[in-house]
C-alpha cells in the first residue's frame, strides 16, 4: 500500500505543478514602451540583417522551461523590426549575429532569478569588418506574485531575462554611432 501512496503523491505533484513549456516569443519581445526613448543612428535604420542566432535549448516538458534558439531568434527579429532597424533584404549593409551562450536558472525557490548571457556581433557586410562584439548579461526575477506555479514562474523569468537582454542590445545600438570611416564605401 505505501507504493500506491507514493505513486499518488507523485502524480498529484505533477498535476499541481503542470508541464514545463518553453519561453514564449511574445514574452521575450521588447515592447514599444521600452523603445520609446531610444534613438538610432541613421545608417542603422532599416539596414540590419539578422543572419544567425545560435544557442538555446529545447524544453523537456518533464523537466524545466528553456529558451529555444528559434524562439529567441524570432523575438530578437521582432524587436529589431519594432525599433525600425531590421531590413527586409538579406543584402542589408550590416549583419547582426547572436550567440545565446548561457541561461543560468535556479532549480527551486520562491523567487526565480534567471540570467541570460548573449554575445552579439555587428558586422559591416561589404568588408566583413566587425564593428562591435559584446557579451551582455541580464538578470530577471519572477516571484510568487507573478505566478504561483513554479514551472510558470521559471518560464516568466526566462522570458524576462531574454527580453532584458534584447532591450540591453537595443540600448547599446542606440549609443552606437556608425562613422563613415568605419565602413567600406564599396557598396
Amino acid at each position: 500500500m505505501p507504493i500506491f501512496r507514493l505513486l499518488f503523491a507523485c502524480v498529484f505533484a505533477i498535476v499541481l505543478t503542470g508541464c514545463a513549456s518553453p519561453a514564449k516569443i511574445e514574452g521575450m519581445t521588447v515592447s514599444d514602451n521600452q523603445m520609446q526613448a531610444l534613438q538610432f543612428d541613421k545608417p542603422l535604420h532599416d539596414n540590419l540583417h539578422l543572419s544567425e542566432v545560435n544557442g538555446g535549448d529545447k524544453t523537456n516538458p518533464l523537466w524545466t522551461s528553456e529558451i529555444e534558439g528559434a524562439d529567441f531568434h524570432a523575438a530578437l527579429s521582432q524587436s529589431l523590426d519594432k525599433a525600425g532597424l531590421l531590413s527586409a533584404s538579406s543584402e542589408a549593409p550590416f549583419t547582426l549575429r547572436a550567440n545565446l551562450l548561457k541561461v543560468d536558472q535556479p532549480l527551486f525557490g520562491l523567487d526565480f532569478e534567471v540570467t541570460t548571457e548573449v554575445e552579439y556581433t555587428l558586422v559591416e557586410k561589404a568588408s566583413g569588418k566587425v564593428l562591435f562584439r559584446e557579451t551582455l548579461r541580464t538578470p530577471f526575477t519572477a516571484g510568487v506574485g507573478d505566478a504561483f506555479v513554479a514551472i510558470k514562474r521559471l518560464r516568466l523569468a526566462n522570458e524576462g531575462a531574454a527580453k532584458e537582454n534584447i532591450a540591453a542590445l537595443l540600448k547599446r545600438l542606440s549609443e552606437f554611432k556608425v562613422e563613415t570611416s568605419q565602413i567600406s564605401l564599396s557598396q
